[in-house]
């Protein structure tokens, strides 16, 4: 285990990093309309779908603002020198291995995938019900084996969606299903569920949180949803064939 000065030394650059994806974010959701109007009724700015990534964004700021100001507070400004000969050391391995980092990457991961990949290309309703499911089973069992097998299955779920946008599979698959994009997450959600399922099976504890989050992850968009959706008027980011099933629904 490194001391505490070295710590703080790593601190100041994965604190400034923090701060960097966090400004990234609230730059990106602000080009997001604040206000819009849908069916001749004007949206007030609380209702825009940008208020989630900002809130995330000014948060994620205000943490590694905060985590750089204590790496300073404790090794003071003339640790910055020291920045090059510790990024070449052992030490810097073993900081980005420990556990909170860990965690780190995995949510960092979670939310660029959902807002940048999945919100602007896959119906709402699914895509957060997959963000919701992943955030909850990785965090929520506090396992460190548990968060990397669902990490590395979720990161492999990423990487096929990239592929299925890059090779233009949505596009030709619209001839046999208007939502190929959707289809394909909510087979993520179904392979997500049961593979976590599978990890807790045989810790009552384990199977019980699962079993809370799951039914979280599934209740929560889809009564938020409805409420912005049908009640406050506000359209969905993207809307497919959950949108459309609730629209048969709800107009009928």
């Amino acid at each position: 285990m490194m001391d505490k000065d070295k710590l703080r030394k790593a601190d100041l650059f994965s604190g400034g990093l923090i701060f960097l994806i966090g400004i990234f974010i609230v730059s990106q959701a602000l080009e997001m309309p604040m206000k819009d109007s849908w069916g001749g009724v004007q949206n007030v700015w609380y209702v825009s779908p940008a208020i989630f990534p900002l809130f995330v964004g000014a948060i994620i700021m205000l943490l590694g603002g905060m985590l750089v100001r204590t790496a300073v507070k404790e090794v003071g400004i003339k640790a910055f020198l020291d920045l090059k000969s510790f990024f070449f050391s052992s030490d810097v391995i073993q900081f980005l291995k420990r556990e909170k980092n860990l965690r780190f990457y995995a949510a960092i991961t979670i939310l660029f995938s959902f807002v940048f990949l999945f919100i602007p290309r896959v119906d709402f309703f699914l895509a957060a019900i997959e963000f919701l499911l992943v955030f909850i089973s990785m965090f929520y069992l506090e396992d460190k084996i548990v968060l990397m097998k669902l990490f590395w299955f979720y990161a492999a779920q990423i990487l096929i969606f990239v592929l299925f946008l890059t090779l233009g599979l949505n596009t030709l698959l619209l001839e046999y299903t208007p939502y190929p994009g959707d289809v394909l997450v909510l087979a993520f959600i179904v392979s997500f569920a049961l593979f976590a399922r599978k990890l807790v099976k045989g810790n009552p504890e384990f199977k019980k949180k699962y079993r809370t989050g799951f039914i979280v992850a599934i209740v929560t968009p889809l009564l938020v949803g409805m409420i912005f959706k049908y009640l406050l008027l506000v359209p969905m980011p993207f809307e497919g064939m959950v949108v459309e099933l609730m629209n048969l629904v709800w107009y009928l």
